[in-house]
């Protein structure tokens, strides 16, 4: 009798929750996730809520799961490198390596680490510097363990078999197509108690809270559910935005409080604006497909016309005692469309609406750019820059290190350097560094410097000094929040971002 009586008692404190589960606590969890209808988290939520009551004991153990890593994505949708190649033999046999690389538009990284993995697996044969494939297609599904690999990722290690497990091994030696991480796999056993409560249907008309209709209109002929107040509870976590974006909020308020205006412009720009106005000359390396993301097959609409002239003057032929940079330029070149490589882009669109009653004046931006990188602990194919100018007559090379040295020094940066360098629109230019503790190098923020006059001019009519910078916005905060990869800002973990901590304003 007082067994029951206990029994009876801890049935009166089960939420909703917990209801939905009991007649199926003799199930797995997969099942029970399947049958209550729970999302994940209210399931594992409900089953420790059970635990804190004695019905259940929760068992975790942890597991090798293999996902797929940034190229790892990116080849699932687009071919492994070595398939790429297979598939360029396949339609021409037998050529040069110069021709295959060519045909197969792989990085040279690409193309050496391809005939390696074909050469291992006996699938082509290399002489006299020319590919010739020496497999047939069901050889080479049979080989290529890799690609079904791919298909089948999340999965847990333990799940691989034989030749899947070969297929893990060789890719885990090449960089970031697959990642291993350590996840927690719950599951439960039932106590002597859940033992007697497992099965039942519960159904509890109990009330859960009160609200004003109750105080209103009263109750009558019902019970609230009871509540043991000493059973421990999860602990709740209030949302908040993530980290990056606080970051770009403080900074922001930096630049607004030293007197900055914000800039703003498209994500997807003509080369004209952020190459051309920009005295980027158009064979300069950067605008190559290897370190810009080119839009195909549309021409962006240049601006009007006297400008396009001044900026075409100023590559040809230079002005003043300039000789610009000797060549023929042309219009189509700069129509191409690009996803931004830079917000610099901002600042030539900026420039070349001001009038001279609207100076002096100074403009900020941080904004999302994108470049054709490969991605390791530094570098990014997307990452926020920030991006100011300074445009007044008075303006110095002294007071353009003022600026960046306030900046990083209310960004918590004490230990910073300026080096000279070279960019092609300013002169002087200037990069910043600051001092990496754990990797112990100077690690570059971007570059900074004076717009030259074959920039000005076009833009503002006259060659009127601006300072101007941009900087890895992303770089800079890495060091506050102690970030030793840039991939970890955007791996998402909810523990992670739960424990980060905030600027403070």
């Amino acid at each position: 009798m007082e067994k029951e009586t206990e029994i009876q008692r801890i049935i009166e404190t089960l939420s909703p929750l917990e209801t939905k589960i009991i007649p199926f606590l003799k199930e797995d969890i997969e099942k029970i996730k399947e049958k209550s209808g729970l999302d994940e988290v209210s399931l594992l939520r409900a089953l420790k809520f059970l635990e804190n009551k004695g019905i259940i004991k929760i068992k975790t153990a942890k597991k090798t799961i293999i996902d797929l890593g940034t190229n790892g994505i990116y080849y699932k949708k687009n071919y492994l490198p070595e398939r790429k190649l297979l598939l360029t033999l396949e339609e021409k046999n037998h050529i040069s390596l110069d021709e295959a690389k060519k045909l197969s538009k792989l990085s040279d990284n690409e193309f050496k680490v391809s005939i390696g993995v074909l050469k291992d697996k006996a699938l082509i044969e290399l002489t006299n510097n020319k590919l010739t494939l020496k497999a047939t297609k069901e050889e080479i599904i049979k080989k290529m363990p890799e690609e079904s690999l791919l298909e089948i990722l999340p999965i847990e290690k333990e799940k691989l078999k034989d030749e899947m497990l070969l297929a893990f091994e060789n890719l885990k030696k090449r960089k970031d197509i697959i990642e291993t991480k350590e996840k927690n796999i719950f599951d439960f056993e039932l106590t002597d108690l859940g033992k007697e409560i497992a099965g039942k249907e519960i159904k509890l008309d109990l009330l859960e809270e009160v609200t004003p209709e109750m105080i209103k209109e009263g109750v009558k002929g019902k019970k609230f559910r009871k509540y043991d107040l000493s059973y421990p509870v999860p602990q709740i976590n209030g949302g908040k935005r993530h980290f990056v974006n606080q970051s770009i909020e403080y900074a922001k308020k930096i630049w607004t409080d030293l007197g900055f205006k914000e800039m703003s412009g498209p994500l997807i720009d003509s080369s004209f604006w952020i190459f051309d106005a920009l005295f980027t000359p158009q064979d300069h390396p950067a605008r190559e497909m290897q370190d810009t993301f080119f839009i195909k097959n549309i021409l962006a609409k240049l601006p009007e016309k006297k400008l396009v002239n001044a900026v075409k003057q100023s590559h040809e032929k230079g002005i003043e005692k300039s000789k610009g940079w000797n060549y023929e330029w042309k219009e189509k070149e700069a129509q191409k469309v690009v996803l931004r490589t830079h917000t610099t882009g901002l600042s030539a669109r900026t420039l070349s609406k001001l009038k001279e009653e609207n100076l002096p004046a100074k403009y900020f931006a941080i904004g999302k750019v994108f470049r054709n990188e490969t991605v390791d602990w530094s570098h990014g194919f997307e990452f926020y820059q920030t991006e100011g100018i300074v445009i007044d007559k008075n303006a110095t090379f002294r007071n353009l290190l003022g600026y960046l040295k306030e900046f990083y020094e209310k960004m918590g940066y004490k230990k910073i350097k300026f080096v000279p360098s070279f960019f092609p629109y300013t002169e002087p230019s200037v990069e910043i560094q600051i001092f990496h503790p754990d990797k112990k190098i100077w690690l570059e923020l971007g570059g900074a410097g004076i717009f030259r006059p074959e920039l000005t001019t076009p833009l503002l009519g006259k060659p009127i000094p601006v300072l101007a910078w941009g900087q890895g916005f992303d770089r800079i905060i890495t060091e506050f929040y102690k970030i030793k990869d840039l991939r970890e800002m955007y791996a998402n973990d909810i523990k992670e971002l739960r424990n980060k901590k905030i600027w403070i304003k």
